[in-house]
């Protein structure tokens, strides 16, 4: 309860940056650090920060970043992320968990 409670009064910052063909995408805050390192378009395995093992792939689609992350063990849940850039200087990033209506939407600001 205590972490949860934390989480929703820290101001998460995500830094986004390519090189050589390579993405990475850090998100940090006082409780986490957590960075994604990926190449457009390959599957690659990941485990997520609540400890979900999954079979992930990134595109760039319509300008934007679509993050789909597959479950491997049966019962637990897949998941589709978008980040776009909704302004010169913010970004929004969409999480939803596939097959239900749950959803989570974040603001980033430039800084």
């Amino acid at each position: 309860f205590l972490l949860r409670k934390a989480a929703t009064v820290s101001t998460p910052v995500m830094e986004v940056s390519e090189a050589g063909g390579t993405w990475s995408l850090k998100t940090s805050t006082t409780l986490k650090n957590m960075e994604l390192k990926f190449k457009l378009g390959e599957e690659f395995d990941e485990t997520t920060p609540d400890g979900r093992e999954t079979r992930a792939v990134v595109t760039f689609d319509d300008g934007k970043i679509v993050t789909v992350q597959t479950a491997k063990k049966a019962g637990q849940k897949s998941t589709r992320s978008v980040r776009e850039m909704t302004g010169p200087d913010q970004m929004l990033y969409t999480m939803r968990i596939e097959g239900s209506q749950v959803v989570c939407k974040q603001t980033f600001k430039r800084v």
